[in-house]
């Protein structure tokens, strides 16, 4: 290990100052070699530390008693747990704290700062590294490693394998990599975050620079425990604050590192995308079926093409191939390379086309193949986004693609991660040109003093989270506690018929799954019978409420993340609301767009449009809503652990919030 550790970094091109260290020789690699750090005759930048757990403290120490600013730390930091004695990690991170001292790992492979030819790492890298654009970050050590050793052509100024981040964590890496003038892109593998607000400054500076960030996150947990009271917190889960997150900064998130690897190549080539969808040119009718069908479950749009260019196509083409995108150009003529040339070059030119791929195998056994020359005349003709997009990873010539990429043309390896790249392309586009929410201004201090010493106090019944919701802009039903079946009847009166009659039983969360709600009740006997149900098996305490009109049943809901603070969800309602999981997970502040944003994407949205017959519903009172909610988050999220709107109805008139529950930190109530 240490013999590699020293060959990248001296035969790696590093031309500044290198001191070894090592008490069992004078001289390695012909290079002096002193037996303690504190023989050094200068303090040094950094100190790579090759070593084994049992002598990591005591070096790390050292370094920073001669002034070292930074370290390496391979060593995976583990010792058998000793009573009354910090853990290992924590007093290596203490160590480098209190002398300011930057680490990176333990347990990591180090860092390579290409562009600068420096190499601290122990494991073995190709000297011929050249530097590029991309900026790649990992909490998977055998992703660093796989990632620069890639076959593509992507190059990188800068890759760091951070392990376990006992002081520096992705977020400082990011924040760096985002001054670095020769950073088009950042890469992202992460399993957590362990400075969150510093991530978020770094992803705004990020989308302030227009750097695109490619993320996967991995390690999608099981719910956590705190949040699944509520149906809120239940839907977000802790995967929905990172999907809050990236929605915020534009980050991309992929599925996989094949998936990142074509959205890097595509988004390095530089050529960002135009309004409209993705046109492709195919030599197959099967291949451009299976694509259709990608873009479509991608939600990648399709250009749709003009009179012009259909009569453009139709000109070329041979008999019986249809004039449209996708575009299936094979014919057998003798000029079928023209063919494919002029269809390139009308799909690329028509005013939908925001990108034009060009979709064929490259395959090794087409010795005379024509397609790596059309898709360069292709590339170099127009000024659109392109690439080479082939349908079989394992079946590409790497003769024909490395040609394709000298060129500066990406090679998109796979129908789906292809299809999903460009689909990246077209949502930072889509984020560059969406308007930033305005941060939040005005509000009510005294209303925000009020409310929190309230909630501090004691766990909102339904009738007081109502309140809080009405007072927050959210329009509610009419409704009425009571604690005896005479002051369930008036309060019925007082509303007016038919009323809904539903158990306020502390303790009891969800009150259908209780069989603690009784709705459409129109008399009296109607409600002294369902009163007496109720209060003989949950109690004397209920709620009268007034009925809500017919309509589409949401949900929407606050969920305090523990790391990035409250988030707005907004999500399918009623019984539906855990069953299908349809939902989106927002950071405030929202505005009115946004909102309109997120009700889009849910699965129901079609219903509120009208469905077979029912009218549809006012989109800009649930807008409205979804923007009140956000408010009342900024105001109220950090003396919240959950709250929920469920069902919120939304309807012709407008929309009304039914039932609300409001659950306080448990450190307020305890």
């Amino acid at each position: 290990f240490g013999a590699v550790m020293v060959s990248q970094l001296l035969d790696g091109g590093f031309d500044g100052r290198v001191h070894l260290v090592n008490p069992r020789y004078g001289e390695i690699a012909g290079h002096r070699c002193v037996a303690s750090l504190r023989e050094l005759d200068e303090a040094p930048d950094l100190v790579v530390l090759g070593i084994s757990n049992a002598a990591v403290e005591e070096q790390l120490r050292l370094a920073a008693e001669i002034g070292a600013r930074a370290a390496v730390i391979f060593s995976s930091c583990y010792e058998a747990p000793q009573p009354h004695r910090p853990a290992l990690t924590e007093r290596l991170a203490r160590i480098a704290r209190e002398r300011g001292m930057a680490v990176c790992g333990g347990n990591g492979m180090g860092f390579l700062n290409v562009e600068r030819r420096l190499r601290a790492t122990g494991y073995t890298q190709s000297l011929t590294l050249a530097p590029g654009g991309v900026a790649f970050v990992s909490h998977s050590g055998s992703a660093f490693s796989a990632m620069l050793r890639n076959r593509r052509g992507i190059r990188f100024n800068l890759a760091v394998s951070s392990g376990q981040e006992l002081v520096t964590t992705m977020a400082d890496y990011l924040d760096y990599a985002i001054d670095l003038p020769s950073t088009r892109v950042v890469a992202v593998l992460m399993e957590t975050v362990r400075n969150p607000s510093l991530l978020v400054t770094a992803l705004e500076r990020a989308a302030e620079h227009d750097i695109p960030v490619v993320a996967l996150k991995v390690g999608r947990s099981a719910l956590a425990q705190s949040m699944v009271a509520a149906h809120s917190g239940a839907l977000a889960g802790e995967d929905g604050a990172y999907e809050a997150l990236f929605d915020r900064f534009g980050v991309l998130r992929v599925e996989g590192l094949d998936e990142m690897c074509d959205t890097l190549e595509l988004l390095c080539a530089g050529r960002r995308a135009g309004p409209g969808g993705l046109a492709t040119v195919h030599d197959s009718g099967g291949e451009r079926a299976h694509l259709a069908d990608v873009a479509d479950a991608a939600g990648v749009p399709l250009a749709r093409i003009d009179p012009v260019t259909t009569a453009r196509l139709a000109e070329v083409l041979e008999p019986g191939l249809e004039a449209t995108n996708p575009l299936d150009a094979w014919g057998t003529s003798e000029s079928s390379e023209a063919v494919f040339s002029a269809s390139l070059r009308a799909l690329h030119d028509d005013p939908d086309t925001a990108a034009l791929a060009f979709c064929v195998d490259l395959t090794p056994d087409e010795v005379n193949d024509a397609y790596p020359a059309l898709a360069r005349d292709a590339f170099r003709a127009g000024g659109k986004p392109f690439a080479m997009l082939c349908n079989q990873r394992s079946a590409i010539d790497p003769a024909k693609s490395r040609w394709l990429r000298r060129a500066g043309i990406p090679v998109l390896e796979g129908t789906i991660t292809g299809v999903r790249a460009f689909a990246h392309l077209f949502a930072y586009r889509d984020f560059q040109l969406r308007p930033r929410a305005a941060a939040a201004t005005g509000g009510s201090p005294e209303r925000a003093a009020r409310w929190r010493k309230r909630l501090g106090a004691d766990t909102l019944r339904e009738a007081e989270a109502l309140e809080l919701l009405s007072d927050y802009g959210v329009t509610t039903v009419a409704c009425r506690q009571a604690e005896s079946v005479a002051g369930a009847l008036a309060a019925a009166v007082s509303i007016g018929w038919p009323v809904a009659l539903k158990t306020a039983a502390p303790g009891v969360l969800h009150k259908s799954d209780a069989g603690g709600v009784r709705l459409a009740l129109d008399d009296e006997a109607g409600l002294r019978a369902a009163y007496a149900d109720i209060a003989a098996r949950l109690g004397p305490r209920v709620v009268v409420a007034a009925m809500a009109p017919a309509g589409v049943e949401l949900a929407l809901g606050i969920v305090r993340d523990a790391q990035f603070g409250p988030l707005v969800v907004v999500a399918a309602g009623g019984l539906l609301v855990e069953a299908i999981a349809d939902r989106r997970v927002v950071m405030p502040p929202v505005d009115r767009a946004q909102a309109r944003a997120l009700v889009d994407r849910l699965a129901v949205r079609r219903l509120l449009d009208g469905y077979r017959g029912q009218p549809a519903a006012d989109l800009d009172a649930v807008a409205d809503a979804v923007v009140s909610l956000a408010e009342l988050a900024i105001e109220l999220g950090e003396s919240l652990d959950a709250l929920d709107i469920n069902p919120l109805i939304a309807g012709p008139d407008g929309c009304l919030a039914v039932d609300a529950l409001v659950i306080a930190p448990r450190s307020a109530l305890t």
